[in-house]
């Protein structure tokens, strides 16, 4: 076997390894433990929903605690919107060019943000200012801060720099370049990339209360693990439902911005 063949076959080579040994490494014992009247069940109480739980007026309801996690990503999101905006002109490193360790400073900064889940910061932050909703909106704020940075200063670095270039012929500053040619210019994409992942906040919004960061993720554990399959049933429906009509709604308005 030649060198050029070698070199096309050893990454198959490689991924099938790591696959196989993934797989020989679970341990199957709790496979056992499935049987079908277990699965019968769960299935019999999610496709038979709980439609009492969906609004009774408590604020615990579905209705409630959907709307309280959609405005935990909502508020998360904003906020990383408007801190992760000067992150990312500090990380493009087309803008300091004459001092390239401004940019990887900011570089380095957006990693670290983004390298933990918002699960991860969730569990912090309720430690630190206790259970609830302001946790959640902590969490996903400073994990999206790192992400959007990130897109952000790609979206900077890609940018068409013509229009930049000719108001510099004539005099323009850095601060006239930057509000009149390139945030303009950049402002319809970033406002795309918030949307996006304020549908993305949504979701994990979903599961943050898991841990005590609010939201709708408290109530389906507890259905859970007490094996209330028709609570679940309804409460995964809701999700559902709120995931598709923000998915659309997102959707129409960055078609409007494109």
């Amino acid at each position: 076997m030649n060198t050029r063949k070698l070199k096309k076959i050893l990454p198959v080579l490689i991924v099938l390894f790591i696959v196989m040994y993934s797989a020989l490494g679970i341990d199957y014992s709790e496979v056992s433990k499935i049987t079908f009247t277990n699965v019968q069940a769960v299935f019999a109480g999610l496709f038979k929903p709980d439609w009492s739980y969906v609004y009774d007026g408590s604020g615990e309801d579905l209705v409630g605690l959907l709307f309280l996690t959609i405005c935990i990503a909502l508020l998360g999101t904003i906020i990383a919107t408007i801190l992760a905006l000067p992150l990312a002109f500090i990380s493009a490193h087309t803008l300091w060019k004459s001092n390239r360790i401004v940019s990887r400073v900011g570089k380095f900064f957006c990693n670290i943000l983004r390298a933990f889940p918002e699960l991860v910061y969730a569990i912090i932050f309720v430690k630190m200012v206790g259970p609830g909703p302001f946790a959640g909106v902590l969490a996903i704020g400073v994990h999206q801060i790192g992400m959007l940075g990130k897109l952000y200063t790609e979206e900077i670095e890609a940018m068409d720099e013509g229009p930049v270039e000719s108001m510099e012929s004539v005099g323009a500053n850095f601060w006239q370049t930057l509000f009149y040619a390139r945030i303009p210019q950049l402002m319809p994409t970033f406002i795309s990339f918030s949307l996006n992942h304020f549908e993305i906040a949504v979701r994990s919004a979903a599961t943050l209360g898991l841990v005590g960061a609010g939201g709708i993720g408290a109530p389906m554990i507890f259905a859970i693990q007490s094996r209330a399959w028709d609570k679940v049933g309804i409460i995964l429906l809701g999700i559902i439902v709120t995931v598709f009509v923000i998915d659309t709604f997102t959707g129409y308005l960055r078609k409007k911005l494109q």
